[in-house]
């Protein structure tokens, strides 16, 4: 009854029921503890020899999960720092906290518009909850090696070829999500993902490098289009400038004679008015 109040209790704070379960249910039982006194007495009568075996030091970056008998003790790792166990029941297991990266191996991918490219990527995690991280999964560092090749391949499938190559910060948070959510249980904790090269055919570069060159050289012709059509809009509002006073067009040639002659050419072109040319070829 105890038992049960203390389960309702607990709920009402978001704990579940199963943890409690398993909580109350750890006890090494009779016989369990039965070893573990005789296991303390031995170690007492063969204490100078067996102190090496019972005091255990973990770095800064580790942690001890303790377990004795089979069964993880106080639900919460050890260290950093010096402690000690029992050398006959209990078995220790060392869990590196630091930040781990790995490459993801190339993957060949069919995209969603049927392209296939080759994609690599890294991914930096860590674990979170060591007593997870050895529990729930045999390997933690591996298993999330696989899911992240494995999250690679599935997230870039639904991507097309243009997304893939422009929005790479999204697919590599979509990434991250992903890993984060499935690795939560196994004590891990995926703190950034990013996607390294991404490797087209030889022959798709190829017809890329040409759409984008006729792309560029269509441009270059619309703007040059552009252009002659302004030229030949400024030369018909100067045309009827000049037109309205016929000595502008002498002023013109002159202006020109001056920039011909400043250049230092040794042919000079000299235009003549048409009225002067007309009247020779009266004669």
């Amino acid at each position: 009854m105890e038992m049960e109040d203390q389960i309702e209790s607990q709920k009402s704070r978001g704990v579940s029921k199963e943890n409690l379960i398993s909580e109350h249910t750890g006890s090494l039982g009779c016989c369990g503890w039965f070893i573990v006194i005789l296991s303390g007495i031995f170690t007492g009568l063969l204490f100078p020899v067996t102190i090496w075996f019972c005091i255990k030091i973990v770095q800064e970056y580790e942690r001890a999960v303790i377990f004795r008998l089979g069964r993880v003790i106080d639900r919460k790792a050890k260290g950093p720092g010096i402690f000690g166990i029992l050398p006959c029941t209990d078995n220790l297991v060392k869990v590196d906290l630091r930040t781990v990266s790995f490459d993801i191996p190339p993957q060949e991918i069919l995209t969603k518009d049927s392209v296939t490219v080759s994609v690599d990527g890294v991914v930096y995690f860590r674990v979170s909850d060591p007593i997870a991280s050895v529990v729930n999964v045999s390997n933690a560092d591996f298993a999330t090696r696989l899911l992240a090749q494995t999250t690679l391949r599935n997230v870039l499938g639904t991507k097309n070829l243009s997304e893939l190559l422009s929005d790479r910060e999204g697919i590599a948070h979509s990434m991250q999500t992903n890993l984060d959510e499935a690795t939560d249980h196994w004590g891990i904790k995926v703190e950034r993902v990013e996607i390294k090269d991404v490797k087209l055919p030889h022959q798709l570069q190829r017809a890329m490098a040409a759409e984008a060159e006729a792309s560029r050289e269509a441009r270059a012709k619309v703007i040059a289009a552009e252009g002659e059509m302004n030229a030949s809009r400024a030369l018909k509002e100067a045309s009827l400038v000049i037109s309205e006073s016929p000595s502008g067009l002498q002023l013109r040639y002159l202006q020109t004679l001056t920039t011909i002659a400043a250049e230092k050419n040794s042919t000079i072109i000299f235009p003549l008015p048409m009225d002067v040319i007309s009247h020779f070829m009266k004669k």
